[in-house]
């Protein structure tokens, strides 16, 4: 007994698949039956005590629930529970209608044998979703047809070389067995093709991009004011390029963006934490529909348990920095530097301030001056989906720290933060021309103090791509070449420089992850991601304007527009 019961949690891992291949075998096993001929000894038998419109009926119906179970094997591996329920129903009802349509007991036997073989395995088909959600995909509707086409060739072949071979074969369709086993394959093929119609024309259709003006954006707001689980970089979802799916109850979300085949959720669902699994398989759901290629970037390790439900592969992208306020001191030789910077700026003058609500909107002259200096010595342009941008709107959606010189903004920072003050982060980071050399520090040092004093619990640095990856015989392919341009892609990006700069502030270096169906499928979903911050192909090109050039050509500000889809 103890033996099964280890046993029982292997068992429960393969019942899904071991069950959806078995009732998709039972599905082509009735489909195959019903456009054969019948055996002649026990039809002759079971004419004699039935009605021969039951027989017909059953004969019929037997092959419309070999194709349902087809189509039931899909749910099956998707583990819906509403899934098992069904298979369970028709296995039964096929069974019996085996007998009616020609004493076939051995497929009653099967078929029995099935349901009573499944049944034990409940557990392990825990999602409650419809069936109307079910995963049915181009490719998946492909492989049914197949079934069926092979289904009526084999019915084809079979009454051309058995009793009736000596004739021709449009006087083998004219016989009555023969015309019961057309009748039974159309049948079948006319739901397929309906069906096929119908999740064409009725599948949920892409949830539109949500902005400023959509009820759902309000709603956006008011899970990330009160969310159990979220983290700073939650609030990008408030910057209107972004797609989202709500759970059921309305308290959490899952963020994603659209670029050709590519639908990549940025982040794990936001809100509750009992609604993030649902809201990960309805992702991955809605992408299948489409015939999408999902991905999820942006993940840590904490998220990890839930994409490994989906069969997804996962692959470490970087680390983040996060630095303890309780235990966090500006103390050390690490941080000499700028500790010594920050007490000459301050001695200069320097003050430092965080302004919410109305005095963002009265001070956004002057930081849109700022952003707009700063950008113009910035390759790509403003960013969008990962990153954010200098959008008045998206601005003034968060608190923003202030440097002063003299009374003059020389510097700014917007604010990420979090319900449960857990963490806070900065987004955008930018400073004047004529700013003194190291008020980044300043505002870095200011910073720490204001979140320890507001009662967060870490400041976030954000991410070091492609740091911490290991470059060892056995790691993988993709981990070897990241580490690579870690060590040699300076010309690229300042990886190293970025991850230096973090780590004088001793903070804890936690993994970043994406992760997408299939290992070969990451580098594209990378390639995505940065294509979709970038605003595409064009914005990857975009160089730096000079100063004299923006001064004279910076044009108004623009909400960004969500990247173009195929």
């Amino acid at each position: 007994m103890r033996f099964l019961r280890d046993l029982r949690p292997a068992a429960f891992a393969f019942a899904p698949w071991t069950a959806a291949i078995l009732t998709l075998a039972a599905g082509v096993m009735l489909l195959a039956s019903g456009a054969t001929p019948s055996e002649p000894v026990r039809f002759m038998r079971l004419i004699q005590i039935t009605p021969v419109y039951l027989i017909e009926t059953a004969h019929f119906l037997s092959s419309l629930l070999g194709l349902v179970l087809v189509l039931l094997s899909f749910g099956l591996r998707a583990r819906l529970d509403a899934a098992w329920y069904a298979t369970i129903g028709v296995l039964l009802l096929s069974a019996t209608l085996a007998l009616l349509k020609g004493f076939n007991w051995e497929e009653t036997a099967a078929l029995v044998s099935l349901a009573v073989l499944i049944a034990p395995f409940h557990g392990a088909f825990p999602r409650n979703a419809r069936l109307s959600r079910m995963e049915i995909t181009p490719g998946w509707l492909f492989s049914a047809a197949c079934a069926v086409v092979g289904a009526g060739l084999l019915g084809l072949w079979s009454f051309q070389h058995s009793d009736y071979a000596d004739r021709p074969w449009w006087r083998v369709m004219a016989d009555a067995d023969a015309e019961r086993a057309v009748r039974a394959w159309a049948g079948a093929a006319i739901v397929l093709l309906a069906f096929g119609l119908w999740r064409l024309f009725v599948s949920a259709a892409t949830p539109p991009v949500v902005g400023e003006t959509d009820p759902d954006f309000e709603q956006v707001r008011s899970i990330l004011a009160k969310a159990e689980i979220a983290e700073p970089g939650s609030n990008l979802a408030l910057l209107g390029d972004k797609r989202f799916l709500f759970s059921a109850s309305g308290e959490s979300f899952l963020m994603f963006g659209v670029r050709g085949r590519a639908w990549v959720a940025l982040g794990a669902p936001v809100g509750r934490r009992d609604e993030r699994q649902e809201l990960l398989w309805r992702f991955r759901e809605l992408a299948d529909s489409h015939a999408a290629r999902p991905g999820v970037h942006g993940l840590n390790a904490e998220d990890l348990p839930e994409i490994v439900e989906l069969g997804f592969a996962i692959q470490k992208v970087g680390e983040t920095a996060a630095v303890p306020l309780e235990t966090f001191s500006m103390e050390g030789r690490k941080r000499g530097t700028a500790r010594r910077a920050a007490r000459k700026l301050k001695e200069a003058g320097a003050t430092f301030e965080v302004i919410e609500g109305e005095a963002v909107a009265a001070l956004m002259p002057a930081l849109q001056a700022i952003s707009d200096e700063w950008l113009s010595h910035h390759a790509g342009g403003e960013k969008g989906f990962s990153m954010g941008g200098f959008w008045p709107r998206y601005v003034q959606e968060f608190p923003i720290a202030v440097v002063r010189m003299g009374g003059e903004v020389m510097a700014f920072a917007t604010l990420w933060t979090t319900a449960s003050r857990s963490a806070f982060s900065m987004d955008l980071m930018r400073y004047a021309d004529v700013a003194p050399n190291n008020i980044m520090d300043f505002l870095f040092v200011e910073l720490i103090e204001w979140g320890r004093l507001e009662g967060y619990e870490a400041f976030e640095f954000g991410i070091a791509p492609l740091a911490g990856l290991d470059d060892r015989p056995l790691a993988p392919i993709m981990s070897r070449v990241g580490r690579l341009l870690f060590e040699r892609g300076e010309e690229i990006y300042n990886f190293q420089g970025v991850r230096r700069y973090k780590d004088k502030y001793d903070p804890l270096w936690q993994p970043r992850y994406c992760a997408a169906p299939h290992k070969w499928s990451i580098p594209w979903l990378m390639a995505d991601v940065g294509l979709l911050s970038s605003g595409g192909v064009s914005g990857l090109s975009k160089r730096p304007k000079k100063a004299d050039e923006a001064s004279r050509e910076a044009p108004e500000p623009t909400a960004p527009q969500p990247a173009e889809t195929a």
